[in-house]
Formats: C-alpha cells, sequence, structure tokens
C-alpha cells in the first residue's frame, strides 16, 4: 500500500525552515509553535481546518494570495494531515478495545487512555496469571495471519475528488503481485477464503469436518501418527478432522482458506488471479497510487487506511501442564476472545502502520519548490504556518502514537504465547 509516512512529513516541509532541514519527527514537533491558538489569532483569521470536507471547501490560493498550484499543494496537504490523525485515532481506538478487553477478561478492567495503556495493562495480568500457572505449563500459540486489505476503487475516487487535474474515471491504481483481491465471479487462482465450509480442492487452512490428513494445531480426532485419539492434541501426522489449525488435504469440509491446486470457482474471497475483472478489488500489499500529486496520494492513502478491511485470523491455544487447569481454561478463553484483533495490527497492518513513521527526506526533497515560494513572502508564510500549526503538531503526534501502538500489539502477540522462563510457544506461523 502506498506508505502512509508520505502523508506525515508532507506536512513537515510546509513549516518554518527548521523544519525542512530535519527528517526526525520530534525535531519537526519542536519547531512548531507552541502556543498553537494563540500564534493562529495572531496572525488573523484562519480558515477551518478541523475536517476533510472543510478543508476542501477552502480556495486556499485565494485565502493566502497565493499561486494556485501552491494553494493545491497546501490544501491536499493539510487534508493530509487530517486523515493521518484519524487513521491513527482509529487504530488506537481498535487496540483500545482488545486489549481494554482482554485486560478485563483476565481480572484486571479499567478506564485506558490510550490503547498503549490498555495493552500494558493486559501484559501485567498476563503475566500475574502465568505467575499462577507454575514454572511447568507451556502454550502453543498457533496463528494463520490475518488478511488486511486496502479498497482499490476508493482510493481511486479519492485521488479524483482531491486532485483536479485528474479525469473522474481515469484513476488507474495497481495492487502489488499476488496482493490482490476480492469477488472473482468466474475461475480464481490462488486462494479461496471461503464465506462458509465447502469442499477444497487443494489445501485446506483452518479446519476440516472428515477425511483429513495433514498437521493439525487443534484437535485431532481419530489417528495421530497411527495411534487412535479423540479430541486431542497432535504434534505429528493428523487423519480424520481437525478442529483448528488445519493444514492438509480435506476430503469433508474445509472452513478457512482454500490454497486451490488448480483454477476454480470461489465463494467467498478470491486472492490471487480472476479470469474475468475483479470486483471490489482491494490490496493486501503495497499499491501502486494514480498520478495524482504526492499530496493527495499521501491524504488519500492515509483515508483508505483508516477503512482497511482485515479477515481476522484463526488461532490455535494449547496450554500442557498448568497447575491451575481453572485458570489456564480462563486464559485460553480470553486470548480467543481478544488477541484476533490485536494480531490484525500486529501482523496484517503493521508494514503499513509503521511506514507512518519512516522516511521523510523523500518527501522533503518532493515539495522543496512549494517551501521556497512561501518563504518568498515572510508575511505569507508566518500567516500559513500559524494556521497549519495544528493539523501539523496532530500529523506528528499521530505519527508517534500509531507507531507506538504496532509496537506495542507486537509485544502482546509475544507476551500471550510466552511460557514458564519467559519462551514464546507456536510455530512460523505465529509470527
Amino acid at each position: 500500500m502506498v506508505r502512509l509516512q508520505t502523508a506525515t512529513l508532507l506536512l513537515a516541509t510546509l513549516a518554518p525552515a527548521a523544519l525542512v532541514a530535519s527528517c526526525d519527527l520530534s525535531a519537526a514537533s519542536s519547531a512548531l509553535p507552541k502556543d498553537v491558538a494563540g500564534v493562529a489569532s495572531a496572525a488573523g483569521s484562519c480558515p477551518d481546518v478541523t475536517s476533510i470536507s472543510a478543508i476542501a471547501k477552502v480556495d486556499w490560493a485565494a485565502e493566502f494570495g497565493i499561486d494556485a498550484a501552491v494553494g493545491g499543494k497546501l490544501k491536499s496537504g493539510v487534508m493530509a494531515a487530517v486523515s493521518l490523525e484519524g487513521f491513527a485515532k482509529k487504530l488506537d481506538a481498535d487496540l483500545k478495545v482488545a486489549c481494554g478487553g482482554l485486560a478485563n477478561d483476565l481480572g484486571a478492567g479499567g478506564d485506558f487512555a490510550t490503547g498503549k495503556a490498555a495493552c500494558e495493562a493486559a501484559m501485567k495480568a498476563m503475566v500475574d496469571i502465568k505467575g499462577k500457572l507454575g514454572g511447568g505449563f507451556k502454550i502453543a500459540l498457533d496463528v494463520a495471519p490475518p488478511h488486511c486489505a486496502a479498497s482499490m476503487d476508493a482510493m481511486a475516487d479519492c485521488a479524483a475528488e482531491c486532485d483536479a487535474s485528474i479525469e473522474p474515471g481515469s484513476v488507474k491504481v495497481e495492487c502489488e503481485a499476488g496482493k490482490l483481491s476480492g469477488s472473482c465471479e468466474a475461475q480464481c487462482s490462488g486462494t479461496c477464503e471461503m464465506s462458509a465450509a465447502a469442499s477444497c480442492e487443494g489445501t485446506c487452512n483452518g479446519s476440516c469436518s472428515a477425511k483429513f490428513k495433514g498437521s493439525c494445531a487443534g484437535e485431532c480426532t481419530g489417528k495421530c501418527d497411527g495411534k487412535k485419539v479423540d479430541g486431542a492434541a497432535c504434534e505429528g501426522k493428523c487423519k480424520g478432522s481437525c478442529s483448528a489449525g488445519a493444514e492438509g488435504s480435506c476430503g469433508g469440509e474445509c472452513r478457512g482458506e482454500c490454497e486451490m491446486s488448480a483454477a476454480a470457482s470461489c465463494e467467498g474471497t478470491c486472492r490471487g488471479d480472476c479470469s474475468v475483472e475483479m470486483k471490489a478489488p482491494k490490496c493486501e500489499g503495497e499499491m501502486t497510487p494514480p498520478k495524482a500529486s504526492a499530496e493527495c496520494n499521501a491524504h488519500c492513502d492515509a483515508s483508505v487506511q483508516a477503512e482497511v478491511e482485515c479477515t481476522p485470523p484463526r488461532i490455535a491455544i494449547r496450554i500442557e501442564g498448568a497447575a491451575d487447569a481453572k485458570l489456564a481454561a480462563q486464559y485460553k478463553a480470553a486470548l480467543e476472545a481478544n488477541l484476533p484483533a490485536i494480531l490484525n495490527i500486529a501482523i496484517g497492518m503493521k508494514d503499513q502502520a509503521l511506514s507512518v513513521a519512516a522516511d521523510a527526506k523523500a518527501v522533503v526533497d518532493g515539495v522543496q519548490a512549494t517551501v521556497g515560494q512561501l518563504k518568498a513572502s515572510p508575511a505569507i508564510g508566518a500567516r500559513v504556518t500559524a494556521c497549519v500549526a495544528a493539523p501539523f503538531k496532530a500529523a506528528f503526534d499521530a505519527a508517534a502514537s500509531v507507531k507506538a501502538n504496532v509496537n506495542v500489539s507486537v509485544e502482546v502477540k509475544a507476551s500471550a504465547s510466552a511460557s514458564a522462563g519467559g519462551s514464546a510457544g507456536g510455530g512460523a506461523s505465529a509470527g
């Protein structure tokens, strides 16, 4: 997906020269006026920059007496700031609900101010419970990762609305190879995320009702390495049925994903290729943006990222050797209920979200001309700086918030699967 950092760090280039000279977010933030409201008031009235719709209504060139092209860059840059702030707030709210739920289910509920605070409380609660499970317990966490995708249609529509040079309907957005998903009304080649349990001609990832052969991270019923089992953990090859974490052939009904051995119809979400044009296409990787301005692409990417939809991960948890079976059951139930939403961020959105806090220099280089034009008129530059100080500061704070929330979500994931002694359980699929 288009990197969100573009949205954040474009903002630094329109502030004072100190911002342009540094690619450091903390330095850029400190260079902004401390008394944002006071400076804006001293500069005279400022346009409404509290929402995208309000920003879009302003004729920025006429408002500040600047060139139309410069006004367009300024307008879409402020829109990028507000979009980025919205993305950060949604990420924080989602994490606060998920980690807050985990903390509450583990007996450490409270009123948490941020997602990071909720996650820290959840991790402390996990440590407390593990301390009561004894020194010999082991946790095995198997994760089929989430799939988080952004709408390519929404990206195209946003770019056309933001950049006046683009004709509606002419915008083309491309997705990283192998990362396209959507509804395929013909033959799908790749993986089918099935909307309901169905037969799978290929590899079933999820659960299988009958005639299963493969690895099973959940409960195996039938035979495990040739020995009869009835709903038990199986470290080897399971034959029969698998309740979760299945990876193998399935002669019954598969629930989850089917890695198809050949092109076939897909009742659900097709990931890969479709023999006809994909409907409602989404991209789970990096999107190649349309030929709109860098500022518009930044705004649209942040806006679209805020509406990302995730297919939650499928998790299978096994706890063995616990001194308190009831407490172990509580811990398992709390993870099953709340960990998937945390993993959406820790795994599914991690790379895209962290781009908010990365690489300012490329954006700074791309808008040097705009900065130069504003600096040519100190009075105009001073008023512009004052009027955009609040959304720009909010954008820098948003970048820091996103980074902190992604990092703490990864810490929760590691803590959840750590057994006695602090070692993390689970296989590669948990990473």
